[in-house]
């Protein structure tokens, strides 16, 4: 199983997660090709900072609003602009509010345009971006205008997000989903979530840290508060989370693959600014307790509104994917809708390209997946020859050796038959009885 895991001793924002991404290992192409299919006018900018004496990674959001830092070649700036996520998370306002109307702390803010959460949804649906990627983002969004509906007790589409402030967010999250799905996680674990501590100024007044939206998303999330007073954990941020399925606790054991650390917009004395990425392969998938034990990944998902052609189709393209084997079984739903148990067996490694495909092929909008063992008996295979030619035989054997099981394989058996006119069951049977033949005197 590969896990990537999340180390959020300084918080986390969108372009902390980017630029962990990016110095991890991850193409920065790979996100500057995601930004450039959301056609917002928005492009990545990606630079080595230095965060207490540590090297990381900095994305920035450019549009023809905000600053390029492409000559920019000092570690520590001052100040980032106003509208970027990363800055040093002290925001000076929060990019999303519900009033059009409402006059903003910043004196350039009251001729912003604002978009709907409907129309970002749209800008996403949109984009040429893999399913699962839109899928992913689209429910990040809806949580966020979800979150700040509730706090501010108003329908969600009524949630509307400032131009500038609603450029940076598409893109933090889009991308993310986007470099996620690159990366190839199966899990993705982080520790608990310093969100700082002090006020926070924002269109509605100074509020303390966290913010409502961001405690709103942030659930039952294992929080607390370290370092100097300033926000630490973004609204950005704690969708991300939410979107990848975090799930807390300690570092487990793994092999570590890679590692990066992505960087805030501001040099705090005595906490770096920093969010670090571990991405490994769990150790528990290299622990094998018996001889000829190894992981499975067994992926499944449940439809109600597909045709058995479609469903076909799909098993099909998931076998040639890759898939150890694809199966099916009908069920009784609630309110009494017949529908169908989609079950797709794989290596670890494989998961996620079959998780993309499931989600792109089929109407399903969830599935769970799990991680067992599984034990294979030793195979081989040898030729056997009828009188009408060679057949193949899959033999099983124990550890010790012993044949435990023969079979001819159907292919050959079943072109036989066809091309000499002979019922597909005598074929079977004389290539099994010429292979017990070959074993006598053994």
């Amino acid at each position: 199983m590969r896990i990537a895991y999340l180390d959020c001793f300084s918080g986390i924002s969108g372009d902390m997660l980017l630029g962990a991404m990016v110095d991890s290992g991850l193409p920065l192409e790979v996100l500057e090709r995601t930004a450039a299919t959301l056609n917002i006018g928005a492009r990545l900018e990606a630079r080595k900072v230095m965060r207490g004496g540590i090297t990381g990674t900095k994305v920035d959001v450019v549009t023809a609003d905000t600053p390029s830092h492409a000559d920019d070649h000092t570690h520590a700036p001052a100040h980032e602009h106003p509208h970027e996520h990363g800055h040093p998370h002290e925001h000076g306002h929060h990019h999303h509010h519900h009033d059009q109307g409402h006059s903003h702390t910043h004196e350039h803010h009251a001729h912003e345009l604002h978009r709907s959460l409907s129309t970002i949804l749209s800008i996403i649906a949109a984009a040429p971006l893999a399913e699962a990627v839109k899928t992913r983002a689209s429910a990040a969004f809806r949580l966020l205008g979800e979150a700040e509906a509730a706090i501010h007790s108003i329908p969600v589409e009524q949630v509307h997000f400032h131009e500038v402030g609603a450029v940076d967010t598409i893109v933090d999250i889009v991308c993310a989903a986007a470099g996620a799905a690159h990366l190839e996680i199966d899990r993705w674990m982080a520790s608990p979530l310093n969100v700082g501590s002090g006020t926070v100024e924002c269109a509605h007044g100074t509020l303390p840290i966290p913010a409502p939206a961001t405690l709103k998303l942030l659930g039952d999330a294992p929080v607390y508060a370290a370092g100097r007073p300033m926000e630490r954990v973004t609204p950005t941020g704690a969708t991300i989370l939410r979107m990848l399925g975090i799930k807390y606790g300690a570092l487990p054991q793994l092999r570590v693959q890679s590692s990066g650390y992505g960087a805030g917009g501001r040099d705090t004395p005595g906490q770096p600014n920093l969010l670090r990425l571990i991405v490994g392969e769990s150790e528990a998938a290299h622990a094998a307790t018996e001889p000829g034990t190894e992981p499975i990944a067994i992926l499944e998902t449940v439809i109600d509104d597909s045709t058995p052609q479609l469903l076909a189709y799909v098993s099909e393209r998931l076998l040639e994917s890759g898939a150890w084997d694809v199966y099916r079984i009908p069920l009784q739903m609630k309110k009494g809708r017949t529908g169908v148990q989609l079950t797709v067996l794989c290596a670890p490694h494989r998961l996620a390209q079959l998780r993309e495909i499931l989600f792109r092929e089929t109407t399903t909008i969830g599935a769970h997946w799990r991680i067992e063992s599984k034990m294979a008996l030793e195979r081989e295979i040898v030729e056997i020859d009828t009188q009408w030619g060679t057949i193949h035989m899959k033999i099983a054997r124990s550890a010790a050796g012993s044949v435990l099981n023969a079979a001819p394989e159907y292919e050959d058996c079943r072109r036989i038959a066809d091309e000499n006119k002979v019922p597909l069951k005598q074929v079977m049977q004389q290539a099994a009885q010429a292979w017990a033949a070959s074993r006598k005197g053994e």
